[in-house]
């Protein structure tokens, strides 16, 4: 018997205060108050203080048998640097859905990254009066899943150094003897990773005496390739400086210096493995499927091989939990997994997302950036791999943003706002208007329902506002609607709530874009062709290099994950609107074959993020009278 849900009431002011004024003035349930609300045991719980809980898997075979609820994801237009309020979208929505109709209603979010927290975006928690608290745990380390993340790619990365140095100073007797060392009473065994090898080697053995001096000189000696080798260190912090680097420059490892670089962490496919798995079983053979390089004929070394696959799995036993914490109206929610859908594919996890079904008549996600990407990996890789049909798609919309695509002038972080967007101008947002109807063509092609939100500001006029309900109309979206969360919280969503609600009762016919059965070039054309309105795909020759090994490494199967920018439809971000004529330049392709997607670069897209001039840590501080987090947004 569930406890009866209690909206938690918030106090609206004008004008409206900081993000973190409005949080740290919220009043917060115990979390044992938000699990029990919604159906989550007390023995289903690990707890992180009093208003955070990792909530155990095992809960899913409790529920095994309950009927999923609804499955909503908000994405967006192509948006502003700025940013059009997709987070703080789908807070208000589920505030409206749990706290003002009174549905059973659970959000789904993604952990921000370190990066944009202390760049220039700043946190990821929503904003105004729809947002997940405590918002200062949300937008820092939380219960440390992406530092768990960090510890086990970087793990990899110094195990496959040390592998390829140790096998250049020893021959193959000492170098076995090294890695299968007598115990105290003399005997040897194997590891379960040793074993899991053997086995990719055909050797059907699992005594070290039993091995021919042959089998031995096959298992110990990986001879990996270092131009080929593809794993990089991580570290969540926007390091530009890091972007390329030189290794192996001590005097011990003089003659075994590579250039390599770092990624930013949210980019590390351990992440996407994280958002991906379904288990921790399920994640222990996807890291063991994790695809390094190559050796020096040609074959495909995996984390297994280096051995490293076991310990990075225990790295990453406590974040394969999810964790319950609550919106400002009290509605739960989940934070699991990681951004950046432009550079990784972005979205919270399988895992979250299944419970939630479980417990909740409505489930709100997010995808991350325009819908040309997060919402094209949502479907194409994310529903794949999790089997969970859709039912409607939110799609954000900005007047502003439609304006810059109509032709306006550029924004930029931290700058105001040039009169045309602060001021009635439908000429110019008349002429941005393709982008929102591109958008909500795109998400029809998967036989998808689509409600548009127009998220208001305070400077969009009444005939701006009707001019994009039209245009959203006139393009097939089911409703379009006007919503004011961010300065009313859930009141200010109910319109766009029960919108969601009616076009998710309407039947759908989910579809996927490209069979996995299509080739690589195809499916890399499918994407750019359909999804951004390309002419065409062109290839660097590291790309069809890559293309050509990574088919007869029999990797051609997986979904793709488009690396590019979130600016624009295209790969150039100066190009606005809904661009044509544009030729798709593919610099190169790798392999996430653990997470279990290729994954192309387009044009000149980094995986590692720089700081701005000034960035936002600036005005992050602790108040040491009050003991409290200032500066965060």
């Amino acid at each position: 018997m569930l406890k009866t849900f209690t909206p938690t009431p918030i106090h609206l002011r004008t004008p409206v205060p900081s993000d973190i004024d409005i949080a740290q003035e919220a009043t917060l349930k115990p979390i044992l108050q938000v699990a029990e609300e919604v159906g989550i045991q007390p023995d289903e719980l690990e707890l992180h203080g009093p208003y955070m809980a990792k909530v155990k898997l095992e809960i899913l075979e409790r529920l095994a048998d309950r009927p999923d609820g609804k499955y909503i994801d908000v994405t967006a237009i192509t948006p502003t640097p700025l940013g059009e309020g997709k987070s703080t979208t789908m807070v208000g929505l589920s505030q409206a859905l749990g706290a003002h109709l009174g549905k059973s209603v659970f959000t789904c979010i993604r952990q921000p990254s370190q990066g944009p927290t202390f760049g220039i975006k700043g946190g990821a928690a929503g904003g105004g009066y729809s947002q997940v608290i405590p918002m200062e745990n949300f937008n820092l380390h939380l219960t440390g899943d992406i530092h768990a993340i960090t510890a086990a790619n970087n793990l990899l990365a110094a195990a496959i150094d040390a592998r390829m140095f140790h096998e250049s100073q020893q021959d193959d007797e000492k170098l076995f003897n090294a890695l299968c060392p007598p115990a105290k009473d003399g005997s040897r065994s194997f590891s379960p990773s040793m074993l899991k090898r053997l086995q990719k080697l055909g050797i059907d053995k699992t005594d070290p005496e039993d091995l021919t001096p042959e089998e031995r000189s096959r298992f110990a000696r990986l001879d990996i390739d270092p131009a080929t080798i593809t794993w990089r260190r991580v570290v969540d912090t926007n390091d530009r400086f890091l972007r390329e680097i030189e290794i192996g420059l001590g005097p011990d490892e003089k003659g075994k210096t590579r250039r390599t670089g770092y990624d930013i962490t949210v980019a590390s496919e351990i992440m996407a493995i994280l958002a991906l798995t379904s288990d921790l079983e399920d994640m222990r053979n996807r890291m063991g499927k994790i695809v390094i390089g190559t050796n020096k004929a040609g074959e495909a070394i995996t984390a297994e091989d280096i051995g490293a696959a076991g310990a990075m799995t225990v790295l990453m036993m406590d974040a394969v939990k999810p964790t319950l914490m609550q919106t400002l109206e009290g509605t739960p929610a989940f934070v699991h997994a990681g951004p950046f859908a432009n550079i990784a594919h972005g979205q919270s996890s399988i895992i979250a997302d299944k419970i939630a079904l479980k417990l909740a008549d409505y489930v709100v996600t997010e995808s991350g950036f325009g819908a040309d990407i997060g919402m094209e990996k949502f479907f194409g890789i994310k529903c794949r791999y999790s089997g969970l049909v859709p039912q409607v798609v939110v799609l954000v919309a900005t007047v502003r943003a439609l304006k810059m695509h109509g032709g306006g002038p550029k924004v930029v972080a931290g700058k105001p706002l040039a009169s045309e967007y602060t001021d009635e101008n439908l000429d110019l947002l008349r002429a941005g208007l393709g982008n929102l109807k591109h958008h909500i063509r795109n998400a029809k092609k998967y036989g998808v329902n689509v409600v548009v939100a127009v998220n208001s500001f305070a400077a969009d006029t009444p005939a701006e506002v009707e001019l994009v309900r039209q245009a959203a109309m006139e393009a097939g979206a089911e409703d379009a609607v006007v919503a004011r969360h961010w300065m009313e919280g859930g009141a200010g969503a109910t319109a766009l709530a029960e919108a969601v609600v009616k076009a998710a009762e309407k039947p759908s016919n989910f579809k996927q874009l490209y069979p996995l059965e299509l080739s690589i070039k195809e499916k890399i054309e499918t994407i750019c062709k359909e999804i951004y309105g390309a002419d065409g795909v062109e290839y660097s020759p590291e790309a069809e290099a890559k293309i050509a090994l990574y088919t007869k490494l029999g990797f051609s199967d997986l979904p793709l994950c488009m690396a590019k920018t979130h600016l624009s439809l295209s790969h150039d971000a100066n190009l606005k609107g809904v661009p044509t004529g544009f030729t798709v330049p593919i610099r190169d392709i790798r392999a996430s074959v653990g997470a279990g997607f290729l994954y192309p670069l387009l044009g000149t897209m980094r995986t590692m993020p720089g700081l701005p001039t000034r960035p936002v840590f600036y005005d992050v501080d602790l108040d040491l009278e009050t003991g409290k987090v200032v500066g965060l947004f």
